[in-house]
């Protein structure tokens, strides 16, 4: 046990942070602050709680921030070496348990433990002990710690060790994968991972399923949950923040721009749009979508030169080759169906793959449908987001996989995400849905989707926690 505390009394640990640093041509350093549930929520309990955020330096400005010891009152930075972090982050939490979470392998081919597998992993459980170490350096007596997602799986159980004193609570942004898929990894590894967290006194999960998927993974390989509680907390969109932020002078630009691009129809009627807006991660099922909405067109051709997809797939994980491979794709049957069904006057697909968020809430707020079709989800805010902003109101076309649907499955439209044929129908009913059916329903979706704004879904666990017992 640590023999000494330090001031802490609220903790955040997350692989982000609320800041990240660029090196400027002069050699300064610019600090640029993020956004998000955890922002919102830290900044909901004051600035007199003690709040303290552990999180890595993941660039070059990062660790030169680190190494000059500049940083931001309430953060504390670690300077992972990169070789290490890289093979964590990469190597494990994004090649391996996202992959088993979100059910992804290639089973024939994928996945293989082997020597590479078990050196990667060394660097994961080093990265998981050096946020152990700095959260025991950091918390006072007591203090409640809520760690974040798949990357710090192990730190629960670590940070027990150090310090039996704390109130230890973890969150998974992520799906859980089901017992038979879980057991794909190696024996000892998913041990680890279940002991790991196990040494929460708390774990959160966005849906009822997903808690009850880890719950079964701990009956089945791990004799049970023994103390650890387990909460759901469905996080919800900030609808003051998308409102106020959709409507500013720079979306408004946007919104003229997508206008333009997305034309007017042959008898100069406005063109139905669906929208979709993902970043280009395996488990989002763009391809899938770019096929439903061609079989859509093959399928209506009373559609053609009517609607329009807008498509936006900011690139995720370029650094790994197949997620380079799965943007290419998306470009590609973007292009087929362009050559295949545009006319002079008509792109039937309006694709951008430069991450623009103001461009974003320009499209959500010009849907007549959006289209979200994850393979797999822990909840997908994008579902949530878009019958906020719409100014309209819009049908949703929503994969029964997204943890999205547990909240909202009642006013989508319900699919199976690897169906293309059946995905081209909802495609349809949505587009011939009625103004005060769809505007109805569009009611009803923002208000689901707002249930448990991020504020109060951090603040709820933080609650939740303070409440248990520790150890």
């Amino acid at each position: 046990m640590a023999s000494s505390f330090g001031a802490a009394q609220v903790l955040v640990a997350s692989n982000r942070g609320p800041v990240s640093y660029d090196v400027r041509e002069d050699g300064s350093l610019r600090a640029r602050r993020g956004g998000g549930g955890l922002v919102s929520g830290l900044s909901a309990i004051g600035p007199d709680a003690g709040a303290l955020w552990v999180c890595s330096a993941l660039s070059d400005g990062d660790r030169e921030a680190v190494r000059r010891g500049v940083g931001e009152d309430g953060v504390r930075m670690l300077d992972v070496p990169a070789d290490v972090h890289a093979d964590a982050y990469n190597g494990i939490a994004n090649s391996v348990l996202w992959f088993v979470h979100h059910m992804l392998y290639q089973t024939p081919l994928e996945p293989v433990f082997d020597a590479e597998f078990r050196r990667q992993w060394a660097s994961y459980e080093a990265y998981n002990r050096a946020f152990a170490e700095a959260l025991a350096e950091e918390a006072a007596q007591g203090a409640a710690v809520v760690v974040q997602d798949y990357h710090l799986t192990l730190v629960p159980g670590m940070l027990r060790a150090l310090r039996p004193d704390l109130r230890i609570g973890h969150f998974s942004h992520t799906p859980w994968a089901p017992p038979e898929y879980f057991r794909m990894l190696p024996d000892d590894i998913a041990d680890q991972v279940l002991r790991g967290m196990l040494g929460a006194d708390r774990l959160g999960f966005l849906t009822h399923r997903w808690a009850q998927a880890f719950t079964a993974c701990c009956e089945r390989f791990a004799g049970g949950l023994g103390d650890t509680r387990i909460g759901v907390h469905g996080l919800g969109a900030d609808a003051d923040f998308l409102r106020a932020r959709s409507h500013e002078a720079d979306v408004e630009e946007r919104i003229v721009a997508l206008r333009e691009e997305i034309g007017t129809a042959p008898d100069g009627g406005a063109r139905r749009t669906i929208v979709r807006v993902d970043r280009t991660e395996l488990s989002k099922n763009i391809v899938r979508g770019l096929l439903a909405y061609r079989q859509l067109l093959e399928d209506h051709p009373e559609w053609r030169e009517r609607v329009v997809h807008v498509a936006f797939a900011y690139p995720s994980r370029q650094d790994l080759a197949v997620y380079r491979d799965y943007t290419a794709e998306v470009r590609r049957v973007a292009e087929e169906i362009n050559e295949r069904y545009g006319t002079p006057g008509w792109r039937p697909v309006v694709l951008h793959v430069k991450d623009d968020f103001a461009r974003s809430l320009a499209a959500y707020r010009l849907a007549d449908v959006a289209l979200v079709n994850p393979i797999r989800d822990g909840m997908n805010l994008v579902a949530k987001e878009v019958p906020v902003v719409s100014d309209a109101g819009c049908a949703l076309v929503l994969s029964r996989e997204a943890g999205a649907h547990e909240e909202l499955g009642e006013d989508a439209i319900t699919v199976n995400p690897y169906d293309v044929v059946e995905t081209a129908h909802a495609l349809h009913e949505a587009l011939t849905m009625g103004a005060g059916e769809r505007a109805d329903r569009g009611k009803r979706l923002a208000a689901a989707a707002t249930a448990l704004p991020p504020a109060q879904w951090f603040l709820g666990q933080l609650d939740a926690l303070r409440d248990e017992t520790p150890g």
